[in-house]
């Protein structure tokens, strides 16, 4: 029996909403996986020699369906369970971006599909990050990806 991709995408959403990495993991987890890696992308209080305040992300009003494209497009690959939530909006120092989970047998696997999802989203996903910087000033980051 096959499993179909959109089945492995146990989670594949746009937040604006502070993440809960649990929530994250418990979609992909189960008694068949060994191993389990959440990747945690955090707001940091600099960027390029430049002292960072505050983020602020913003989304196409499809970003949604590219992120779900993105996780089904992996999860056929790798025919992993795979999660990905996004945020958007205001968000200060520390406060979670991106949560990307998924599960495999073993954690080589593991490591190597989260890596490749996350790296995925930021190029695929129409997701953009405005940096407010210490001094007053801001700019946007990547703005033909993320």
């Amino acid at each position: 029996m096959t499993i179909r991709e959109d089945a492995l995408v146990r989670v594949a959403r746009i937040s604006d909403r502070a993440l809960d990495p649990t929530e994250v993991e418990s979609a992909v987890s189960g008694p068949e996986h060994g191993a389990v890696v959440v990747f945690t992308g955090k707001v940091r209080d600099h960027d390029g020699g430049q002292a960072v305040s505050a983020l602020e992300y913003s989304a196409h009003p499809e970003a949604e369906r590219f992120l779900r494209t993105c996780c089904e497009q992996v999860a056929a690959t790798s025919r992993l369970p795979v999660a990905a939530v996004h945020r958007v909006g205001p968000l200060t120092i520390g406060d979670l971006a991106i949560v990307v989970a998924v599960a495999a047998p073993h954690r080589a696997e593991a490591f190597r599909v989260c890596a490749e999802l996350v790296d995925r989203i930021k190029l695929e996903v129409p997701i953009w990050k405005r940096q407010q910087f210490t001094d007053g000033l801001s700019e946007w980051v990547n703005a033909c990806g993320h």
